[in-house]
């Protein structure tokens, strides 16, 4: 039995044999036997269908799959009506209008980072003074977490993303995030402030286990998949000039770009689980009860059912119907938010640093093959 695909020969294209089969079983680090599933319209059936419990712990390597009673507030890994409760607090707050709201903000941000990168002795890492921060301070604002505490869930995040770290470390990293969560809550309660967690606090009956258990998840989700996503983009826009000044030029292609990107990269891969509840069809195979099953987004965003020449980049592609955030009740939240700030950050650093290319040879530049978000752990580049 094959073992569940992870390296990618192309830092672009989806892991090595990911499209090889459409469904059928493989073999995670762990020993664990999953379903594996790529067609783009089995993907949607699954993600769609709540009686593939969301109620699933483990996956990564040393961490054997299991049913799992989620913890307080952590609703991703929650089924209705708990999800329903959770996820119904927060919709409103990531609605197209709200976060256009934003806008102006992201604008400053972004704009306030391409000056400090200028200040930057060349070569310039990329990710570090650009990539991360944007997003990073973003989500900080709009939560109301002081952006000073910023390595504390970077670090984190970082810990729980990476395949291969024990159980042990891993429950090490969530629990010292959680601690400072609860103080940070417990010094919003004594002194309201302004922001997304301050509003749950005032609003809503949740507990602090709840708020600090959505705050895990925001931040983590806030920051990493936009941050992989700003930084791969990057340097595949570099290596497609043609496309690139596209993107540059012409506001409109901003949008549609974004999307294709987001298709085309697939940075969330098979992070995410489930587990059948009863007896389920998918496709004409039948997932019994108690099996475990994930799905290949980036295998299902190359699906030729989905589009023309989905191997191929097109930035003027109208938008299609990718799963590059989920699909059904789980689809991710704050979608609406990664796309303003990609439309935002790729023009603005293509304008200000029209000579932009990389310090090193492509081949040279570090992938995340070891994290359960890809993207480039480094880009050297310099203008």
């Amino acid at each position: 039995m094959r073992q569940i695909p992870m390296t990618r020969s192309c830092p672009f294209s989806p892991p090595d044999g990911a499209t090889d089969e459409e469904l059928g079983k493989v073999r995670l680090g762990t020993g664990d036997e999953i379903w594996y599933v790529t067609r783009h319209d089995l993907v949607r059936q699954m993600f769609g269908d709540t009686r593939f419990s969301s109620e699933v712990d483990g996956g990564a390597q040393g961490m054997p799959l299991h049913q799992a009673e989620p913890q307080p507030g952590m609703f991703i890994q929650m089924d209705p009506p708990r999800h329903t409760r959770l996820r119904r607090m927060l919709t409103g707050r990531f609605t197209l209008q709200r976060v256009n709201r934003l806008r102006p903000r992201i604008e400053q941000i972004v704009a306030d980072q391409l000056d400090h990168v200028e200040k930057q002795p060349r070569p310039v890492d990329l990710v570090e003074h650009f990539a991360l921060p944007v997003p990073s301070l973003v989500i900080c604002e709009l939560l109301g977490v002081p952006y000073a505490e910023r390595e504390t869930f970077q670090v984190a995040s970082a810990r729980l993303l990476d395949q291969n770290v024990s159980r042990e470390e891993a429950e090490e990293a969530m629990g010292g995030f959680g601690v400072f969560l609860l103080e940070l809550i417990a010094a919003k309660r004594a002194r309201p402030g302004e922001g997304l967690l301050d509003d749950l606090l005032a609003g809503t009956d949740l507990t602090d286990e709840e708020v600090a258990g959505i705050a895990v998840l925001l931040l983590i989700a806030g920051h990493e998949t936009t941050a992989n996503m700003l930084g791969l983009g990057t340097l595949l826009l570099l290596q497609r000039p043609g496309q690139l000044a596209l993107v540059r030029d012409d506001p409109e292609v901003a949008k549609t770009a974004v999307d294709e990107m987001l298709r085309y990269l697939s940075v969330v891969d098979s992070l995410l689980m489930r587990r059948a509840s009863q007896d389920l069809d998918l496709g004409g195979t039948t997932i019994p009860e108690g099996d475990f099953i994930t799905a290949s987004l980036a295998a299902a965003n190359r699906d030729p059912a989905l589009c023309e020449n989905p191997d191929d980049l097109d930035v003027t592609r109208p938008r299609t119907h990718h799963v590059a955030f989920g699909f059904g009740p789980h689809q991710c939240l704050g979608q609406n938010l990664a796309r303003m700030e990609l439309e935002i950050a790729y023009p603005a650093l293509l304008r200000r640093l029209p000579g932009l290319r990389l310090a090193v040879p492509l081949e040279e530049v570090p992938t995340r093959d070891d994290m359960l978000v890809y993207g480039v752990h480094r880009l050297e580049v310099t203008w």
